[in-house]
């Protein structure tokens, strides 16, 4: 394990996929993240890139040819160079190889920065266009939470608090892909009661959030985490079927929908960046 610790939490990461895999508070031996039991959902935090979801029929379209690429890209199954940037910072690096380019015609270079202060975890996504044309991507974040954490309590006894919405209006996905049928879900003063019913259909994929911050809280005030993001149009909240996790999931992209074209310049969220030129967005999670 690769890891940087300050005097509040210990971070622990995998070079395959450059994964977040633990967040452990140092005093209180809170562990935050998911324990990546495979009998439900064997991943911590994967990255999502080039794509964001599912294409339709596993394939997209670009200057006349096809391509096959599976659900959220390769960049979560692909070992990345990284190196100590500081004891409390962190750079993973994946770049365009042959195998890359036989599925995804682009050139790039992925990097995720994660950097310590107190008690909060950044991770900033930064990608560069190394070509002479414009690079088409997706790009998202997976972090699964342990709930509860520490054990503590139910599930039911914790809740997300979302900082700017009364009410979410969710897509429903079918086959893996985000079908025109929407849903409400009517808030409690911004709350989000955690109940594995919620998530039994699939994720809830939100498109129009007003929210920039989501806490994870629960009513008998153990300990909590706070989620913070920018910029990112798409957001999705997921766990596996009756497991004690919740994703938290912010996205620049999303999976095709049920009637997409399949051309990659058409897809929902995609993005394109100009030759030579760099991207980023940053997320954070503050435990306590």
């Amino acid at each position: 394990m690769i890891f940087i610790e300050n005097e509040h939490i210990k971070v622990s990461f995998a070079a395959k996929g450059a994964e977040l895999q633990s967040i452990l508070g140092t005093d209180s031996l809170t562990e935050y993240m998911w324990s990546g039991d495979a009998n439900f959902w064997g991943k911590f935090s994967p990255v999502l890139f080039p794509i964001v979801g599912a294409l339709k029929e596993n394939s997209y379209q670009f200057e006349g040819k096809t391509y096959e690429l599976s659900r959220h890209g390769f960049a979560r199954d692909m070992e990345f160079e990284y190196h100590h940037i500081s004891e409390q910072e962190i750079l993973f690096t994946l770049t365009h190889s042959d195998e890359t380019l036989k599925i995804y015609p682009f050139e790039f270079t992925l990097s995720l920065r994660y950097k310590l202060s107190g008690a909060s975890l950044s991770c900033t996504y930064e990608v560069v266009n190394p070509a002479e044309k414009e690079l088409l991507f997706s790009i998202g974040g997976h972090p699964a939470f342990a709930v509860p954490l520490n054990k503590q309590g139910a599930y039911t006894d914790y809740f997300l608090q979302f900082n700017k919405d009364a009410e979410l209006t969710y897509h429903h996905i079918v086959d893996n892909l985000i079908s025109p049928k929407k849903s409400v879900l009517t808030l409690d003063e911004g709350k989000l009661t955690l109940q594995h019913e919620l998530f039994y259909e699939d994720a809830l994929v939100f498109k129009s959030l007003k929210s920039d911050r989501i806490s994870i809280l629960n009513t008998k005030n153990y300990n909590g985490l706070e989620f913070n993001f920018k910029d990112f149009p798409c957001f999705g909240v997921w766990a596996a079927k009756d497991a004690d996790f919740v994703c938290l999931e912010p996205w620049c992209g999303i999976a095709d929908g049920i009637d997409h074209n399949q051309q990659l310049k058409d897809k929902e969220g995609i993005i394109s960046l100009a030759p030579k030129q760099h991207w980023e967005r940053i997320w954070q999670v503050t435990c306590f």
